[in-house]
């Protein structure tokens, strides 16, 4: 299956709807991160190197203090390591203000990235997110 069926039917899976809030997963639910669910589809994926993606999320972490080892080790199993094995990285674009559902602003910053590592058959949505 090409990446953008694998981005849709990853947008249109029940654990997608999730904002990152607090509140978990709403298989109902109408929300994802800052926007609303029905405007993310696979068009505003932007496929990223490995060096562009790893960029981001350490700009998005650059904490005031120093990261704990433990924290590192396992950012560096869940996060960079799947990175770095990934075949296709996908980084959700900014769908625009009319995206952003009635608290979404809540979100300092949101960044999501979709792996793709098809040797091992896995999807892995990454979120980094400040609220």
């Amino acid at each position: 299956m090409p990446d953008r069926g694998l981005l849709a039917a990853l947008i249109e899976h029940e654990q997608f709807r999730d904002d990152y809030a607090g509140g978990g997963v709403l298989p109902d639910g109408l929300r994802h991160g800052p926007y609303w669910q029905r405007l993310i589809i696979p068009d505003l994926y932007e496929s990223i190197s490995q060096e562009k993606a790893v960029r981001i999320l350490r700009e998005w972490m650059d904490p005031p203090w120093d990261v704990p080892p433990e924290l590192e080790a396992d950012l560096q199993r869940e996060v960079f390591a799947r990175l770095a094995s990934a075949d296709g990285i996908h980084h959700l674009s900014e769908p625009g203000d009319e995206a952003i559902h009635d608290w979404g602003r809540v979100h300092d910053c949101f960044h999501e990235f979709v792996l793709i590592d098809r040797s091992a058959g896995r999807i892995t949505l990454i979120v980094a997110a400040d609220d």
